[in-house]
């Protein structure tokens, strides 16, 4: 007798319970900031307008300074804004074989 698979024939029985029925709340909470932020963060803490997400920016430049006591310190959206010796480094340029590896899905090379 194999017991692995008798064991794998029966049914699964998750180990973690959900007690009541699951129901989202009929308001949204009023947006605040964590308890234990910063107190500079707690004072320029603005919520997002209602119907939209905090995730998407509405400012139209890429980068701006953040407010506050660090006012000369820029912000970036994305990686490539910064300057370049912040994220291009020699180890992010892959070599023609490396790329021949990943396009060839890796078994065609060796390292």
């Amino acid at each position: 007798m194999k017991p692995s698979p008798t064991l794998f024939a029966q049914l699964r029985k998750p180990s973690i319970h959900f007690i009541g029925k699951r129901s989202l709340p009929s308001t949204r909470h009023a947006a605040q900031p964590h308890p234990y932020a910063p107190p500079e963060f707690q004072r320029v803490f603005t919520p997002a307008p209602q119907g939209s997400s905090a995730s998407t920016s509405s400012s139209p430049s890429s980068s701006s300074p953040s407010s506050g006591s660090d006012s000369d310190v820029p912000v970036y959206t994305h990686f490539w804004e910064a300057p370049s010796k912040y994220w291009k480094s020699r180890v992010n340029t892959l070599e023609d074989r490396e790329m021949d590896a990943i396009m060839s899905g890796g078994a065609s090379s060796t390292w």
